[in-house]
C-alpha cells in the first residue's frame, strides 16, 4: 500500500494522460487478440495532428455511452496521417477490423459519405503500444469531469488533479498490478523507467516506427526527394543490433537503394544535416548523383524534436561511414 501511494504521488508531478472514446466493436475485437503489441486508434479524418500528450505517456480507452467505462489502455507511440491502405499495410488487424474492406466501410460510415472505389483517403492514426484491455471486473467509470458530449477524448494534466491516484491505478492495470517500480527515475529520462521498458518515453514499436517516419518526412526520401511510396523505407541511423532503438529521431526515410548505400557506409549525413558521400562510390560511377550532392542539406522533419538526433548521426559517421 505504501508503495502504491508513493507511485501515485510520483506520477502526479510527471505525467499527462489521455482518454480516447472508442467504438465497442473496436475494443472487443482487439481484446480478443492479446498478442498484438501495437494498435491503431484511428480517426476517419485528418483534421489535425494529435498533440494532446507526448510519446510514452499513457493513453486510455473509454467506451461509448451507455456502456461508458474505461476498458483498457497503453502508451502513446506517435501520430501518422496514412491512407486507409497504408494503415492496413502497417497494422492489419491491429486496426481493430478483420479486413481492409471492412475498414473502408467503417470510414464510409463515420464520414457519412461513400468513398469512391478508386480513392484511398488519408485518416488520422494515433498509435498505441503495449495495449491491455481490462476484463469487465477491472473496468471503471471515467473521471467525473469527463463530459458526456465528448466524442473523441480528453487529456488530463495529472499535476493539477486531486484524483491522480485514480490514474495511478489505471496505469497499474496496464503495467500489471504487481510490477516492481523504481520511483527515483524521472519519467522523461531516456531509456526505461519504473524498471519497465514500456515506459521508455521515446520508444516506438516496429510498425509505429515505420509509420511515424513516413509521416514526418511527408513521404519523401530525405536524400533524393523520391515520392514513390513502394520503394520508401524507414531506416535506422543507429541500427538495433548496435544499440539503436525504434525512435523517430533515430529514423530517416530513404529510397530502398539509398538505404542500402547508407547502411553500408557509402553515404552519411553530418550533424548539420548535410550529405556526405564516400570516395568509394566513384569506383562504380565516377559521375554519380550523390557526389554531385555532397554538402547539400537533406530533407528533415518540420518539428525540431523529430529530426535526426545529432548523437546518432555522429555515431553513424564514425562507426559506419569513416570505418568503411
Amino acid at each position: 500500500m505504501h508503495t502504491s501511494i508513493r507511485r501515485q504521488s510520483y506520477i502526479l508531478h510527471r505525467v499527462k494522460a489521455y482518454i480516447g472514446v472508442t467504438d465497442g466493436d473496436w475494443h472487443r475485437f482487439l481484446a480478443e487478440r492479446p498478442e498484438l503489441t501495437e494498435i491503431n486508434f484511428w480517426r476517419p479524418s485528418t483534421a489535425r495532428e494529435f498533440r494532446a500528450i507526448t510519446v510514452g505517456e499513457p493513453f486510455f480507452f473509454k467506451s461509448h455511452y451507455p456502456h461508458n467505462r474505461i476498458v483498457g489502455g497503453g502508451f502513446y507511440s506517435g501520430f501518422a496521417a496514412l491512407t486507409i491502405s497504408q494503415a492496413w499495410e502497417y497494422f492489419g488487424e491491429a486496426n481493430g477490423v478483420k479486413s481492409l474492406e471492412e475498414m473502408r466501410q467503417l470510414v464510409d460510415r463515420y464520414r457519412r459519405a461513400r468513398i469512391p472505389h478508386e480513392k484511398d483517403p488519408l485518416i488520422g492514426c494515433i498509435l498505441v503500444r503495449d495495449p491491455r484491455f481490462f476484463p469487465e471486473e477491472l473496468q471503471v467509470d471515467p473521471p467525473s469531469d469527463f463530459a458526456p458530449n465528448l466524442v473523441q477524448g480528453k487529456s488530463f494534466d495529472l499535476a493539477t488533479r486531486i484524483d491522480s491516484p485514480y490514474f495511478g491505478e489505471l496505469l497499474d492495470k496496464i503495467l500489471g498490478a504487481h510490477a516492481e517500480i523504481d520511483i527515483t527515475a524521472p519519467w522523461h529520462r531516456p531509456g526505461p523507467v519504473y524498471s519497465d521498458p514500456r515506459l521508455a518515453p521515446q520508444r516506438l514499436g516496429q510498425r509505429s516506427f515505420q509509420a511515424v517516419v513516413l509521416n514526418a518526412y511527408h513521404q519523401r526520401c530525405a536524400i533524393t526527394g523520391c515520392k514513390i511510396r513502394p520503394v520508401l523505407q524507414a531506416a535506422h541511423i543507429r541500427p538495433l543490433p548496435q544499440g539503436g532503438e525504434h525512435r523517430l529521431d533515430n529514423g530517416i526515410l530513404l529510397r530502398s537503394d539509398v538505404h542500402t548505400l547508407y547502411d553500408r557506409g557509402y553515404l552519411a549525413i553530418d550533424p548539420k544535416y548535410r550529405l556526405l558521400a564516400s570516395p568509394h562510390l566513384r569506383e562504380f560511377d565516377n559521375d554519380n548523383q550523390y557526389n554531385r550532392r555532397i554538402g547539400n542539406r537533406v530533407i528533415i522533419p518540420d518539428r525540431p524534436q523529430d529530426r535526426p538526433n545529432r548523437e546518432f548521426l555522429e555515431w553513424h559517421l564514425e562507426e559506419v561511414f569513416l570505418a568503411s
